[in-house]
């Protein structure tokens, strides 16, 4: 009878791209708006892509601050002047 304990097989290295935490492209694709700074913006989520997933809030907060700043901007500028007030006929 042997009482000897089995080895245990050494520890496979999971490879690169099995690991749930690994930087990895999410492939979205990104449509151009039309506006040059908003479009800057919305590209910055790639960055996110080559990092760690607890990497991504930071990039995200930046993008959601950056597109909210854009949006407030929009409301910020002037609109068409307003039409002269139209006077009222008494009789």
């Amino acid at each position: 009878m042997n009482d000897a304990v089995p080895e245990a097989e050494p520890e496979q290295a999971m490879p690169r791209g099995d690991d749930p935490a690994a930087p990895a492209p999410l492939d979205v694709p990104r449509a151009p708006t039309g506006h040059p700074e908003v479009d800057a913006h919305v590209a910055r989520l790639a960055d996110a892509d080559h990092l760690t997933t607890d990497g991504h809030a930071e990039v995200y907060e930046d993008v959601h601050r950056g597109l909210r700043d854009a949006l407030t901007a929009l409301d910020a500028r002037p609109g068409p002047p307003a039409p002269p007030p139209v006077p009222e006929h008494r009789s």
